[in-house]
């Protein structure tokens, strides 16, 4: 991973987690041979670990295949919430949990 390629290591990301993709938007360019081009996502790996899903995989510059950082995406059922997480030098750090009941117990019921 490399430092020298974004603008913030791991910023917050409050509840966004991604699974794909790539946060432009910190990407300062390549450290390795100064151009800012698209990043390529590489070695994309999905595993289940007793029932969390966990996906990894590296941003690479699209020029000279730099390593800029590596993607952490984990997803699980948890009780009665789905747990997202994100952890990556580019992309950021971010946690979401969603009821997968139709009603949030954990949201509060508006009083009319």
């Amino acid at each position: 991973m490399c430092n020298g390629c974004v603008q913030k290591e791991f910023p917050d990301r409050g509840h966004t987690c991604l699974e794909d993709g790539s946060y432009l938007m910190n990407y300062l360019g390549c450290a390795s041979c100064n151009h800012r081009d698209f990043v390529v996502v590489a070695n994309k790996v999905g595993e289940d670990y007793d029932g969390e899903e966990v996906v990894t995989y590296d941003h690479l510059c699209k020029n000279c295949n730099h390593v800029i950082a590596r993607h952490e995406y984990t997803f699980a059922v948890v009780d009665e919430y789905q747990e997202y997480t994100m952890l990556c030098m580019l992309c950021g750090k971010a946690e979401d949990s969603i009821s997968v009941l139709p009603d949030d117990p954990g949201q509060n019921t508006p009083l009319f």
